[in-house]
């Protein structure tokens, strides 16, 4: 995992005119950086807050403003790598008050669905639980055992008891990540459904800052 992290081409500070450093969650550097080799952008450097924020999203919005303040300096452009991700609003104000732009979007699946598609399809996917390829694979670490299912699997009703499916927003394509997403829905005791996004608007909003 990558936390507070900042990464060049070169291993070297960043500077001069022209880059661009993201600011992102880490729970989407596997994916960013998958990006920026896939379509060569060396302009773009990254720098990943700990996922684990998301436990507490009333701590995203601070810790993505001291992150903006210590790199400012260094770079052209500033761009977050957050949709708004439960701070309620918070973010987006901050990011406007400290002139960065970012992510569209409610959370991370609704961008990599595509934020007009899964608007259509909320009504439908009111009752499912998302995962991410990052989620699939830190099941235990940021679902199972935060939410006490490892110590109190009775709980599991109380938690998921108005849930009826899983959706696994794959963004590669992986059997055995399928496989561990379908035994993440048995283990939850929910319908299973596959639905490949690939990287989304996180691609589409990466190369939009192009130099």
């Amino acid at each position: 995992m990558l936390d507070d992290v900042t990464l060049t081409e070169d291993g070297l500070p960043p500077k001069g005119r022209g880059r661009v450093l993201l600011i992102a969650c880490g729970a989407l550097a596997r994916e960013i950086l998958a990006l920026k080799s896939a379509n060569g952008w060396t302009h773009l450097d990254l720098t990943c807050l700990p996922a684990k924020l998301h436990l507490y999203p009333e701590k995203i919005t601070e810790a993505v403003t001291e992150a903006v303040e210590k790199h400012r300096a260094d770079y052209e452009t500033i761009f977050v790598v957050y949709a708004d991700c439960g701070t309620g609003g918070l973010l987006e104000a901050r990011c406007r008050e400290l002139g960065v732009e970012m992510v569209e979007g409610p959370h991370c699946y609704s961008f990599f669905q595509g934020n007009d598609d899964f608007a259509r399809t909320s009504d439908a996917d009111m009752t499912a639980f998302f995962l991410t390829d990052f989620l699939v694979k830190q099941f235990d670490a940021f679902v199972w055992r935060p939410m006490g299912l490892d110590r109190h699997p009775e709980l599991r009703d109380m938690i998921f008891g108005n849930y009826t499916k899983l959706i696994y927003q794959a963004q590669t394509k992986d059997p055995a990540l399928e496989d561990k997403a379908r035994a993440c829905a048995e283990r939850l005791g929910l319908d299973y459904e596959y639905r490949f996004t690939g990287y989304g608007e996180l691609e589409t909003s990466l190369a939009q800052l192009a130099p």
